[in-house]
């Protein structure tokens, strides 16, 4: 007799996060999960009334881990382009093999719930980008525009990661572009 493995809320929702970004809402099925996690659709509801509270469970975790707390990381840095290079280093570098869920948070705009977080989200990360910008010397306009060019190039990235991972700067050549990266955007 196989015996069904106990999970948490946390379990639920981590596992729920891997799939909406890599396959979207559409490809998050409550029955295919357990199935991956080694448990029942009952172990699920014990936790959660529907779908829909599991979709917003996963879309707050996405919010806390890669944005709240990526920013809150930061705070303790001198503050302008010391963050700023960390913050690129981090994104660029550090984790940089590792796709933003954005992308395939992206293909699901339309849902009201991933609409929601997926647009705040990005306005937090250009305000926060923009924010950095003007610390290290720039106007609040050119900063706006290099924090919305910053952000697009990250989401390039991350495109990049999922689909084409060899054409990414590595090592030194990594190094040498987050270099250019903060010529570009503190020049």
């Amino acid at each position: 007799m196989v015996r069904e493995q106990r999970l948490d809320r946390d379990s639920w929702s981590r596992a729920a996060l891997e799939v909406l970004g890599e396959r979207g809402v559409a490809g998050l099925a409550i029955e295919p999960l357990a199935k991956s996690l080694g448990t029942t659709k009952g172990s699920f509801y014990w936790h959660f009334r529907d779908r829909e509270e599991l979709i917003s469970a996963a879309l707050e975790r996405w919010e806390n881990e890669e944005t709240d707390a990526v920013i809150a990381m930061l705070g303790p840095l001198a503050g302008g382009r010391s963050r700023l290079r960390e913050l690129i280093t981090a994104i660029f570098v550090t984790h940089g093999e590792v796709p933003d869920r954005s992308i395939g948070l992206a293909a699901a705009a339309g849902h009201p719930a991933v609409e929601e977080v997926l647009e705040r989200v990005t306005r937090r990360r250009i305000d926060y980008l923009a924010e950095e910008l003007v610390a290290a010397g720039l106007g609040e306009g050119e900063a706006r525009h290099r924090a919305v060019l910053a952000y697009t190039s990250y989401l390039g990235y991350s495109t990049l990661v999922r689909s084409t991972p060899g054409a990414l700067p590595r090592g030194e050549q990594a190094a040498a572009f987050v270099d250019s990266m903060m010529r570009l955007l503190t020049s």
